[in-house]
């Protein structure tokens, strides 16, 4: 960003969506970019910790009759315009307005959209005119004298609705837009920092004591009426006696003479659990209920979300019946609903269930109850996914304070809390703050807890976290070795927490150059992922597709080829023949392809490639773009120049209309055009190109090494080709020559 911008983004929407906005505007602000990128030179220069300062009108303009100077010159302070995009924005005059003035700043590449409802295009169809969700401006390129025209726009946009992007990935792709860097580099750190543990599930308790404690909320709260208490408590005593039956019958299956020979898992106990729960006590709602919620309980603490959501969900249906909305077992039940939901990064209705059960508690219990910090640190934990950090912060604090009242200065609570505020000074990107929390942190589960307990562990694994953005990498790969032997002896292999622990020991490897130490926990990862989650879902996928990269950068190339090609097989067969993703293995496993000589094959696939793109993506879009690139690359090998320079010359223009200017990519799709040029005996042309070309791809830290490699290999040749070899021996040294 030029040091004469003021803001990083320009936000315009309509204000009937501004809760959208202000969303946006505390997600950008606070957003911290992952310390490894900072400092990188992108086309738009030095990658920064933080965004800095985005810009978001607050008035109405009803009465007005232009934008007027506050708004033009925050236009023209600012990096980028985000627009978000609805049918309330395509049809908000002002809306529309800024991203005519800003286009009007000659920066038509730099307007970002963020979807958020209604449809894109949908006013080219009269029965869905309405359901628009880009203003006319975004819709329409602007001409040279600013006004719009009547070629259409090719807007960059993020999809933040549940059947697109996502909430998440929609402002990582406005982020990686914004700064010049690639969406999956921001992706990938995403997924490093474990799930927070929210909810305390000792293994050891007794059933008794579990149930004991799930139904003391049950107690009613009218303290005057002696006899109901009496009445009450009798009914207690009877739920908890047939709580304790149903569960010594329930274990009953387990007993060999039951069994029949045949080994009974823990989750299979669970399972008839869950159905007897259903089949037998529909005439004991109150049991029924609290039976729910624990065995909710006991599902998520194995790792097994989907079994435990509609359990969970039940139980508060059933306690609404019994005890209306407003009573602490509803809270309790809610409570623990949206602590599952986090985990299933279902974070909208987390947060919905998270508040009601926050207002319950704090009207039934008080303001400084256990309950209500447990609460205050589940939300706070929604804001931390959703990238809102200021707003997590006052929670956690809150809850601290909370939880030092009643229980001291050293308890595992107490501890917890702590170890969120670490962790949101972190997000923040206060490194000096965050850093002495979660060691303090650590060390009050030490002295608390053990030297073996899943909260210490989860604690060292968000220490070793933050060492490792701060750039200590020694000291995060010890700690996340302490947090994956720990977790080795806490829980079975195939528990999600392993797959964490894997996950991120994998990562640090992988940062320190250490590939042949990396496979085996790449495999093993792979392994506890697919007992989790099935040898064909897409995640699975995903890392084999990770590993087989891994696997080529140590040059294992039959072992990443074959590995890819059964990635290219599962995505077919799960996603469908006609999936992106399918696309992008084809591209993967062409370009291996190419650098082993095969063509032919490479070819085959990069025509498949572009037409599955074309065919998800429309005719013009960088994904299409990037198999077109790598099949020109793949024809210029095989002295096809023509048909090469066609491709790449398409590519690189839709590149170029779709990404920020400089960007590597239009880089690469230049190159390619460049090297069909220098085929074509074409010098003069194709080194215009290849100069300009290789100059980006040298300059840009997340350009791909291979394509930098090859630029420099490509410039060599034409200057040899062209019969100047002063000006390739220039190049040799950079290039890796003799």
């Amino acid at each position: 960003m030029r040091a004469d911008y003021k803001y990083r983004a320009f936000i315009s929407y309509s204000h009937k969506d501004e809760k959208w906005a202000s969303w946006l505007h505390r997600a950008l602000e606070t957003y911290r970019v992952p310390k490894y990128l900072v400092g990188q030179d992108t086309a738009f220069g030095k990658v920064p910790d933080k965004l800095g300062k985005v810009f978001r009108d607050r008035e109405e303009l009803s009465s007005a009759h232009s934008l007027g100077n506050e708004l033009e010159q925050a236009l023209a302070e600012s990096a980028c315009q985000i627009v978000i995009c609805s049918p309330n924005a395509a049809r908000s005059h002002w809306t529309n307005e800024e991203i005519k003035a800003y286009k009007r700043l000659g920066r038509e590449n730099r307007i970002f959209c963020l979807i958020v409802g209604g449809e894109p295009y949908a006013s080219g169809n009269p029965e869905t005119a309405e359901d628009e969700c880009f203003p006319e401006a975004v819709r329409f390129r602007a001409g040279p004298d600013g006004e719009l025209t009547d070629q259409p726009s090719e807007p960059i946009a993020a999809d933040a609705r549940a059947q697109g992007d996502g909430k998440q990935n929609a402002k990582l792709k406005l982020i990686s837009g914004m700064l010049g860097v690639g969406f999956d580099n921001l992706k990938q750190r995403e997924h490093q920092r474990k799930q927070r543990r929210m909810l305390a599930i000792t293994a050891a308790a007794s059933i008794g004591m579990v149930f004991t404690s799930g139904l003391a909320g049950f107690a009613v709260i009218q303290k005057n009426e002696a006899e109901r208490q009496r009445e009450r408590a009798q009914i207690e005593a009877e739920t908890a006696r047939q709580t304790t039956q149903f569960m010594v019958g329930l274990f009953e299956v387990s007993d060999p003479s039951e069994a029949l020979g045949n080994t009974i898992t823990a989750r299979q106990i669970l399972d008839k659990g869950a159905e007897r729960i259903e089949e037998e006590l529909g005439d004991q709602p109150e049991i029924q209920a609290t039976l729910m919620d624990t065995m909710g309980t006991v599902y998520t603490s194995l790792g097994l979300y989907d079994a435990a959501i509609p359990l969970v969900a039940r139980s508060v249906e059933r306690r609404r019946s019994i005890f209306g909305n407003r009573h602490p077992a509803v809270a309790q039940s809610l409570n623990h609903l949206g602590e599952v939901q986090i985990r299933k990064a279902e974070y909208e209705a987390a947060e919905q269930n998270l508040r009601e059960a926050l207002a319950v508690r704090r009207d039934q219990l008080g303001d400084e109850s256990p309950e209500v910090a447990e609460t205050l640190m589940a939300l706070a934990v929604v804001f931390a996914k959703t990238g809102e950090y200021a707003a997590a912060e006052p929670l956690i604090r809150e809850s601290l304070e909370i939880r030092r009242a009643l229980f001291g200065e050293s308890h595992p609570d107490v501890a917890d809390s702590l170890e969120e505020l670490g962790l949101n000074q972190f997000d923040q990107g206060n490194f000096d703050q965050a850093i002495p929390i979660l060691r303090e942190a650590v060390a009050m589960r030490r002295a608390t807890q053990g030297t073996l307990h899943p909260d210490l562990s989860e604690a060292i694994n968000n220490l070793a976290f933050v060492m490792e953005e701060a750039g200590d990498l020694d000291e995060a790969e010890a700690l996340y070795l302490e947090a994956l032997s720990m977790e080795r002896r806490l829980y079975e292999d195939e528990h999600p927490a392993i797959a964490v622990a894997l996950s991120n020991v994998a990562y640090i490897y992988g940062v320190q150059g250490k590939y042949d130490a990396a496979l085996p926990i790449y495999e093993e990862l792979i392994a506890v992922q697919k007992s989790l989650l099935g040898d064909r879902h897409p995640d699975v996928a995903t890392l084999m597709h990770n590993l087989a990269f891994l696997r080529y950068q140590t040059g294992d190339r039959e072992g990443a080829m074959t590995l890819e090609a059964d990635v290219i097989d599962m995505r077919r067969e799960v996603l469908g023949e006609q999936h992106p993703e399918v696309a992008k293995s084809l591209n993967t496993i062409a370009m291996w392809a190419m650098e082993d000589g095969e063509f032919e094959t490479a070819e085959a696939m990069l025509r498949d490639a572009v037409e599955i793109n074309k065919g998800v993506h429309g005719e013009a879009h960088p994904d299409v773009a990037s198999s077109m690139t790598l099949l020109a690359s793949c024809l210029v090998a095989q002295e096809r120049f023509d048909e090469a320079y066609e491709l790449a010359g398409g590519a690189r223009e839709m590149f170029a209309d779709a990404l920020p200017d400089g960007h590597w990519r239009t880089a690469v799709a230049a190159n390619t055009e460049g090297a069909a040029l220098a085929g074509l005996r074409r010098f003069a042309e194709a080194e215009g190109l290849l100069v300009e070309s290789y100059t980006v791809l040298s300059n840009d830290a997340s350009a791909i090494p291979m394509f930098v490699n090859q630029a420099s290999e490509r410039l060599v040749s034409l200057y040899e080709a062209w019969g100047k070899p002063e000006k390739a021996a220039e190049i040799l040294p950079l290039s890796g020559g003799d």
